[in-house]
């Protein structure tokens, strides 16, 4: 089974605040991480080889400070790992990312599964693997919360929905997005990192995956962020301390005008 994983490197949700003067995300000194939703992706890929046999590759659009996630992800079982990087990929959208990330696909040649994370943590849109497999024309599944069985031939998962699950078989190729219930992402062995010093990261650029200028980067996004900027605070705010019975009698004092 030859498996494609799609990480990103996202900054760290703890770290991250807008710059007042440009309200715009400030990522001076602000630490970059594997995309949480992405490393469960990696997981569920690792696994389904250590049962199926097979490879992963994970795949990653970025700069090139991006080769770190994709070391991790090396030090974590995968096997080859793909930066796409180029400078006309700035300003990209879920768009113009979806599109460069099937040209890259294709560039890697054939495979028999794609595993996305739900979302990126940064953007929060959850678009970019339905796009993804819209691009290559693949059938998908989001919000997998488990995979039940997977074999040469078909895959059978369990789709997260708000009232239970739905169960769903696939022929491959196919593409999946998960949630981070579906596993516990292993911690990188000594092993794993002394491989991953070592591995030699294969670079895309737009010219390699013969990408259209125009389908690309800012250019190729018909969505811009104008401006980013905090919710304007409403109401009172009143911080309580003590034990938690103080707090609750300070709670009900406060309540106490607002009462009928």
């Amino acid at each position: 089974m030859r498996i494609i994983v799609c990480v990103k490197q996202v900054p760290d949700a703890k770290d991250v605040r807008l710059d007042p003067e440009t309200n715009t995300l400030s990522r001076e000194g602000v630490e970059s991480i594997l995309n949480p939703y992405d490393q469960h992706a990696l997981e569920a890929a690792v696994s389904l080889k250590e049962n199926c046999g097979g490879e992963v590759i994970v795949l990653t659009m970025g700069p090139p400070q991006a080769e770190e996630v994709l070391r991790l992800a090396i030090s974590c079982g995968a096997d080859q790992a793909v930066l796409v990087s180029d400078r006309s990929f700035a300003g990209a959208d879920t768009w113009a990312t979806a599109y460069t990330l099937a040209k890259a696909v294709e560039k890697i040649g054939t495979f028999d599964l794609i595993i996305c994370g739900k979302q990126a943590i940064d953007g929060d849109t959850a678009q970019v693997g339905p796009g993804l497999a819209m691009r290559l024309g693949i059938p998908y599944a989001t919000c997998i919360q488990k995979i039940r069985s997977a074999d040469g031939s078909h895959i059978v998962v369990e789709r997260m929905m708000d009232d239970g699950y739905d169960v769903i078989e696939s022929n491959y190729p196919a593409l999946l997005t998960v949630v981070k219930d579906i596993n516990e992402p292993r911690v990188p062995s000594l092993k794993g990192k002394m491989k991953a010093k070592k591995a030699v990261i294969s670079t895309f650029t737009a010219l390699d995956i013969e990408a259209d200028p125009a389908s690309i980067g800012l250019s190729g996004s018909p969505t811009q962020v104008v401006k980013v900027f905090p919710p304007e605070p409403r109401g009172e705010q009143a911080m309580m301390a003590g034990t938690v019975d103080e707090q609750v009698e300070q709670l009900v004092e406060r309540l106490k005008p607002y009462l009928v």
